[in-house]
């Protein structure tokens, strides 16, 4: 099975919520999970093959802060990743139509720029309608897990 590292990219708290719903069922399908909002090096990622993006969407469409380290770090040195697979979970809420979901929608663009395959399709998660993100995402995982 894979050694999956779920990448958290949160301000309130809402997607961390998501990750921890998420770890026990990538568990219970016999991967090695690790949880971490503190990700900031291309090092920080070498001892995992598959990753999991979960993001909120801070400010005007932006990457949460404490995710804001790697991406850059991914941005500037573009590591070869084309050893990794990744899944995207992006939070964000619909009222804001022009930066919906822009947190997760960066990161999957800086994880492709690395030549990561994408597993399965982005979730966006409208906190506008589904007011309990993990929900959703359990939901979605299951057809992700497969595909690992």
């Amino acid at each position: 099975m894979a050694r999956i590292l779920i990448l958290v990219g949160t301000e309130s708290g809402n997607a961390q919520m998501v990750a921890d719903a998420l770890k026990p069922v990538l568990v219970a399908a016999g991967h090695k999970v690790d949880v971490s909002d503190k990700a900031a090096t291309v090092g920080d990622l070498e001892a995992h093959e598959v990753f999991l993006v979960v993001s909120a969407t801070h400010g005007t469409g932006e990457i949460p802060g404490n995710m804001l380290p790697l991406a850059e770090a991914l941005e500037r040195e573009r590591p070869d990743l084309s050893g990794h697979r990744y899944g995207v979970i992006a939070l964000g809420d619909r009222t804001y139509q022009d930066t919906f979901c822009g947190g997760g929608k960066k990161l999957d663009q800086v994880f492709a720029a690395c030549a990561a395959r994408k597993l399965g399709e982005r979730l966006e998660v409208d906190a506008s309608s589904q007011p309990l993100p993990d929900e959703e995402a359990l939901g979605w995982i299951n057809g992700w897990k497969a595909l690992v």
